[in-house]
């Protein structure tokens, strides 16, 4: 039995390991951080495509393979045998469940910026990821809000999809060369904390600062907090500095039997073909390991 905890990543896992006759326990408790997303891009076959039917279509196509099980629970922990030779895992509820292997697609979470009215309005006209929503964007006058040391980064690539844009640090302060270079191309700089965000159904018409000045802005990206799930820290895989989990080129972890794919492995490049791509090489690295097993 493998054990994987569902995004993209998952399903393209359980996809590979069921064709090649494994046993597979798929954990989904329905929390991927896309669901505020209204369309996905830059997946091949299926641009535009929102994550929920990717989803359906996923399980779906799951459904038709007899040695893949899915549970609509939450992993609470994974502990491994004192031979180390499997593992139990512990779901919501109290239930346990036991597996050789473990594929992680546990992704991250998101955690916006506190400033008022910006829940409303993510996943309509504010976003976090140019290459998925930028031409959406294209030629409107556009927010960047970041206050991380990416600021001038985004401000940069933004300005292949909008030449008209605001950078919003949101109360933290831009080096002068950079300033002085993002504004040589008609990129203003904001350094004053927002107040709000001002907008109706989802899309943004207003920025308000603290001093009450307001700008007029159609659209922009923000840079969300990426919150990683407990479990990574639980079954003690290396880390990378930015908190994703250190994997080979087939997704093996520092630990044996452990496996990571999607999110959790590349968060700066956190799109479903990148998440489906990985998932499809822990898939193949698990199989593989088990033949040799065998062997």
């Amino acid at each position: 039995m493998r054990l994987l905890e569902e995004d993209q990543a998952g399903l393209s896992s359980a996809l590979v390991l069921g064709r090649a006759r494994r046993n597979i326990l798929l954990f989904d408790d329905h929390t991927n951080r896309n669901q505020v997303t209204h369309e996905s891009h830059g997946f091949i076959t299926r641009d535009g495509t929102t994550p929920s039917e990717f989803r359906r279509i996923g399980n779906e196509e799951l459904a038709t393979y007899p040695s893949i099980s899915t549970i609509n629970r939450t992993v609470t922990s994974i502990l491994r045998s004192k031979n180390e030779s499997s593992f139990m895992i512990t779901a919501s509820g109290g239930q346990t469940f036991y597996a050789t292997k473990v594929i992680l697609a546990v992704g991250f979470k998101e955690s916006l910026p506190p400033i008022d009215g910006i829940g409303g309005l993510y996943g309509k006209s504010l976003f976090n990821c140019p290459y998925c929503d930028g031409l959406e964007l294209r030629d409107k006058p556009l927010v960047i809000i970041n206050d991380t040391e990416h600021a001038m980064h985004m401000a940069k690539l933004l300005y292949n999809w909008s030449k008209d844009l605001v950078l919003a640090t949101n109360g933290h302060s831009l080096n002068t060369e950079d300033r002085k270079k993002l504004e040589s191309k008609g990129i203003s700089v904001v350094t004053e904390k927002i107040s709000r965000l001002i907008g109706e159904d989802g899309q943004l018409s207003h920025v308000e600062f603290e001093s009450g000045t307001t700008i007029k802005r159609s659209g922009g990206f923000v840079a969300p907090t990426f919150i990683a799930n407990s479990l990574k820290e639980q079954i003690g895989v290396d880390l990378t500095e930015t908190g994703a989990i250190e994997v080979d080129d087939f997704g093996r972890t520092s630990k044996k039997h452990i496996y990571a794919a999607g999110d959790a492995i590349s968060p700066a490049l956190s799109q479903l073909i990148v998440s489906a791509a990985s998932g499809n090489k822990a898939g193949v690295a698990v199989n593989v390991d088990l033949i040799e097993l065998d062997f």
